[in-house]
């Protein structure tokens, strides 16, 4: 990773399965920022200790002193463009920079969980309301609003970003998943690599798919799937979709069943409703 840049990234068990996925900031020659999923830091900052010591480096968790909030959408450019001293237009997907935000020090990632383009603008906690009303207030025009986990939820799905603890967990890889491309087995070791070239050399027997719901019927987090009879998986992902107006989900099904246009079906409270697997992702936004 080139300093200045970010990148999606895991943290892998020996079964190379994920402990978590994550965000590796280089932010200078020797110094990396990791963002986590803040419910999983107890665990995830445990697993580095145990394997830092490994390694000649300084590990620190710091997560008492950042917050985090995230500008996203089609203007989300010219709406922080009011509140900053430098420029946007040459900050790329994945970039960032260190400077301040209505003149708070902070540090400002083209970054987002949304499958929209945007900012996460990383800052001191004491800093973080000041930052919101400023947000809010040069947004008004341009109809920003604030939202919470639900909607962003459906953002990241509509947009198939996995969510770890629903389509992605210590019982999943990233070939499993289709995020094959963060595995580089070029690069060296990691813990996980011989059991990702073994999997990859035998061949997964499940995959993650999209599908849409046949019906009005909406499919959920844990619904038993169905196919030919048999139950084939179950959903780990799913909601009607806002911005689509369609119910939508991810599921794991066995990889014949996998498909495209492939028909299976949904257990909901007793009933099994029709569904169809269609290409990922649901919804691509414009460049």
């Amino acid at each position: 990773i080139k300093i200045g840049r970010a990148q999606n990234n895991a943290l892998t068990l020996p079964n190379g399965a994920f402990v978590d996925e994550l965000l590796v900031f280089r932010l200078d020659e020797d110094d990396y920022l990791l963002v986590i999923n803040a419910s999983n830091t107890p665990k995830d900052v445990a697993w580095k200790r145990q394997h830092a010591e490994e390694f000649d480096l300084e590990l620190n968790d710091v997560s008492s002193l950042w917050a985090q909030l995230a500008l996203q959408g089609p203007h989300a450019e010219r709406i922080l463009a009011d509140l900053v001293p430098f420029g946007l237009d040459d900050l790329k997907y994945f970039g960032f920079v260190r400077g301040e935000v209505d003149g708070i020090p902070s540090l400002v990632a083209r970054t987002g969980y949304t499958g929209e383009d945007g900012f996460e603008i990383y800052t001191a906690p004491e800093g973080a309301e000041r930052i919101w009303y400023s947000l809010l207030g040069a947004g008004a025009p341009h109809g920003l609003v604030p939202v919470g986990l639900g909607a962003r939820d459906t953002l990241r799905l509509e947009a198939n970003l996995p969510l770890y603890g629903n389509d992605i967990d210590d019982s999943t890889t990233a070939w499993e998943a289709n995020l094959g491309w963060i595995v580089k087995l070029k690069k060296g070791d990691f813990i996980g690599r011989d059991a990702l070239v073994r999997q990859r050399e035998a061949g997964v027997e499940r995959k993650l798919v999209g599908f849409e719901m046949s019906g009005r019927a909406i499919a959920r987090h844990g619904y038993p799937a169905w196919h030919e009879g048999r139950k084939a998986g179950q959903v780990t992902s799913g909601s009607h979709a806002p911005f689509l107006k369609k119910n939508i989900g991810l599921v794991y099904l066995p990889v014949e069943a996998g498909e495209p246009g492939t028909a299976f079906e949904v257990e909901i409270r007793g009933r099994r409703e029709p569904a169809v697997v269609v290409p990922t992702p649901f919804y691509t936004r414009e460049k």
